[in-house]
């Protein structure tokens, strides 16, 4: 090992001259990028800020465009055997009068409430007050489901 320190004495001037221009190589680069950022720091921060906000459009993109998938479950109900029997329970629950038992079943056939009122020899303001204490009884708001849950309950066949 003497040969070691020998080697060290003797390039002791060229090691400090090296390690002293490494240290000034790397002053100069570090000034070099700080005058660098300093000379265009508005065009980095707008670079910045332009990817962060496209980064944020495409996620923003791919979440307002992807598919929603919804299950809609409804039961579908088989037709009635030809012998149809009226479910008097539940028309007694429920508080449905012969002659909105009528309008419900004409309803059914898709007869309009002009059609109805002709048929029924009754007024149009008559059928209209039946449909909404039919709707109100049935707790339905529209023609189709009134004809929906009365064959469900089998109020009508």
């Amino acid at each position: 090992m003497p040969g070691s320190t020998n080697f060290l004495t003797r390039n002791k001037s060229i090691i400090l001259y090296g390690v002293f221009l490494a240290a000034l190589l790397f002053l100069l680069k570090w000034l070099e990028l700080r005058f660098l950022i300093i000379n265009h720091a508005f065009e980095i921060y707008a670079g910045s800020i332009a990817i962060i906000f496209t980064a944020l459009g495409i996620w923003l993109a791919l979440k307002l465009t992807s598919p929603k998938t919804i299950l809609i479950e409804k039961q579908v109900f088989i037709e009635q055997p030809e012998n149809f029997i009226l479910n008097k329970t539940a028309l007694a629950r429920l508080n449905i009068s012969k002659r909105e038992l009528e309008v419900l079943q004409l309803m059914s056939e898709g007869l309009s409430n002009q059609e109805m009122a002709e048929r029924l020899f009754v007024s149009l303001n008559t059928i209209k007050t039946h449909n909404a204490r039919l709707f109100e009884k049935l707790e339905v708001k529209r023609r189709i489901q009134a004809i929906e849950t009365a064959k469900k309950l089998n109020l009508i066949a």
